[in-house]
């Protein structure tokens, strides 16, 4: 059922976006040339480079957790767990496919610490996304003022920083001991609680994780970048991209619809026009990101099949 009205927000978003934008007199998108496949295909690597640093960020996480893991190991993990979020129409997600198959590689013993690098290595972008968007508008001042764009991307932001301290006031007032004793909310607040007590004990662990983060964050940007210049969008420079790029990461998350579809599209409609972009190019711009996540996602249905093949074996 969830599944459900989520792909019925995602179609309504975008037929509403789309019927939206036709009453407009946008240009065609550009044709297909030599310029367009290079920055395509610098795209396409930027976010397959992502990936791997996210599987990066991952071990980085289970390091300082005083539990390292191979990287290639955590890169058919995380290909796979894609394959299962972006790929298949399941409501699982594949942050449980990773918990469960890291957990049957270091045993049982350690599956909370397994639940607690899954769960941390994903608020890292809690802290990252919006640092990069305040950088981004400190570095082009021009953005500052675009009305409801700037507006929009800010709060988004700032919401999330205020979220994350929230998060750790409520961890810091209560002991949570046992991740696997309760589930959902407490099990979360147990685990962050974990991270968070074994960070502390390594600062420098912690702030090598921080800095993957940004690695992987920016490389992202760069792809958005890339990809703007393949639906022909040149004011979407880079800077402006920093600013607002990491407040749709932020969006897109939220659990309603598939895959972020309608909102990012969405977003980036109301970022990019402001500067000058048409409609339909902001669009076309979404969606593009949208493919090219897919078409990487894509890597991960072999980890996902033998995954599944060697865990039938085992039962």
């Amino acid at each position: 059922m969830v599944l459900v009205a989520r792909l019925a927000v995602s179609g309504a978003m975008l037929w509403f976006l789309v019927v939206k934008i036709g009453k407009s007199r946008s240009p065609d998108l550009p044709q297909w040339n030599r310029h367009t496949a290079l920055y395509l295909g610098g795209a396409a690597a930027l976010t397959l480079l992502g990936i791997v640093l996210s599987a990066l960020r991952w071990q980085t996480v289970l390091t300082a957790l005083g539990q390292p893991s191979r990287l290639q190991r955590l890169l058919s993990h995380y290909l796979a767990g894609q394959f299962v979020a972006n790929v298949l129409p399941t409501t699982i997600g594949g942050d449980v496919l990773r918990v469960s198959r890291l957990s049957r590689d270091v045993g049982p013993e350690q599956s909370p610490t397994s639940f607690a690098s899954v769960v941390l290595e994903r608020l890292t972008g809690w802290v990252v996304l919006p640092v990069i968007t305040f950088v981004g508008f400190a570095v082009n001042p021009g953005l500052r003022h675009l009305g409801r764009a700037t507006q929009v991307a800010l709060a988004l932001s700032a919401g999330t920083l205020v979220m994350l301290v929230l998060l750790v006031v409520a961890v810091a007032s209560h002991r949570y001991r046992e991740v696997d004793a309760e589930r959902g909310w407490r099990r979360f607040l147990a685990a962050v609680s974990l991270g968070l007590e074994r960070l502390r004990r390594h600062p420098g662990r912690a702030a090598n994780v921080v800095a993957v983060g940004f690695l992987y964050q920016l490389c992202l940007v760069l792809a958005a970048v890339l990809a703007a210049r393949a639906v022909g969008i040149p004011d979407a420079g880079p800077t402006a991209l920093l600013a607002f790029f990491p407040a749709v990461a932020i969006a897109q998350v939220l659990p309603i619809s598939i895959s972020g579809l309608g909102v990012r599209e969405g977003l980036f409609v109301l970022f990019l026009q402001p500067l000058g972009v048409p409609g339909e190019q902001a669009i076309a711009l979404g969606l593009l990101l949208y493919l090219l996540n897919l078409l990487v996602s894509l890597l991960g249905a072999p980890s996902f099949a033998v995954g599944g093949r060697r865990r039938r074996a085992a039962a």
